[in-house]
């Protein structure tokens, strides 16, 4: 059954979590109706400040995305939380509970909640992470935190769907190597020092500050990232945690920044939407054999693998023009 898109999207406007729900699975379950959503939800979007979270598993992702929330809310801000999880292998959906780890804010009706599988994706964050965001803006949500699943390498990935990123380490687990290892000091805008209570909290302090100035020269007037100490289970820190991202956030809007940050987002969301459509229609010239047959004339060498590029992006055009697969 069809869902009523303009009702949905009124009702999450509205705050209604039932519908915020509804659309972002539709987003999820890639649905027919997913253009007819996003063309409702453009007019509405553009007012949220995206934070991404990221860090090794063990830093306490969830316990920091738990108390920034109880920090924002006390601010008055409504807050949509997306917790990016590892998918299970037997129902592709979410292993951790979103209302398990933020019990505490699962009732707040000015918070939202949502787990999504990463279904494989690499980099952590779901492919509709996008596309969810956009839902939890056009709901009114003035911050969305998008916690990711650590993975490595490829969680820099955060970078390109957030505002502003967050570097969560903790001392005693190598995460001051780790990071450097993954690449994830290049896109870090605020580095928290979690469980900071801990022995080793000052050794791993300094070695991000030892990391952080090996990095490239930086002009006047440019961020310097800064490292935040917390202890999130007892709240110690949160608050400094906030003013570092609104200082960001400041630096940010009087530079330009964000609104280049914002631009190059959309255009890497066109990018992948094109890209899909366009591996589809090349799906269907190989149902056509029309792939295999450049593919045994190239093999055969009466044509080389550029000319048959041409000629297969050729066929799709032209295909796409004729409406026709």
């Amino acid at each position: 059954m069809a869902a009523d898109v303009p009702t949905l999207v009124e009702q999450a406007r509205e705050g209604r979590p039932r519908a915020v729900a509804r659309l972002i699975s539709l987003v999820e379950g890639a649905s027919p109706q997913l253009r007819e959503v996003m063309a409702a939800l453009a007019p509405l979007c553009g007012n949220a400040y995206v934070v991404g979270l990221t860090g090794s598993p063990g830093v306490g992702k969830s316990t920091s995305t738990s108390a920034l929330v109880g920090a924002y809310r006390r601010a008055g801000k409504r807050v949509g939380i997306l917790a990016v999880d590892p998918s299970s292998p037997f129902s592709g959906g979410a292993l951790l509970g979103d209302r398990v780890r933020m019990g505490e804010h699962a009732s707040d009706p000015g918070v939202y909640i949502r787990s999504m599988a990463t279904r494989g994706h690499l980099g952590g964050l779901a492919w509709a992470a996008p596309q969810a965001i956009r839902v939890l803006d056009a709901a009114g949500c003035d911050v969305v935190l998008v916690e990711t699943v650590g993975v490595g390498q490829s969680e820099v990935e955060i970078a390109a769907q957030a505002d502003t990123s967050v570097v969560l380490l903790a001392p005693g687990m190598g995460d001051g190597i780790q990071a450097a290892k993954a690449g994830i000091l290049e896109i870090g805008d605020v580095y928290v020092v979690n469980k900071a209570d801990r022995d080793g909290a000052d050794a791993t302090v300094r070695e991000l500050n030892h990391m952080l100035g090996l990095g490239e020269a930086r002009s006047p007037g440019d961020w310097r990232p800064p490292i935040v100490r917390t202890v999130a289970a007892r709240g110690e820190g949160v608050d400094e945690v906030v003013e570092a991202l609104e200082k960001h956030r400041a630096w940010m809007e009087e530079r330009g920044v964000l609104a280049e940050r914002r631009s190059r987002r959309a255009a890497h969301e066109i990018e992948t939407i094109a890209v899909t459509a366009l591996r589809e229609r090349m799906g269907e010239l190989r149902g056509g054999q029309r792939l295999d047959a450049l593919a045994e004339r190239v093999v055969g060498g009466s044509l080389d693998p550029y000319a048959a590029a041409d000629e297969l992006v050729a066929g799709v055009a032209g295909a796409a023009e004729g409406g026709d697969g």
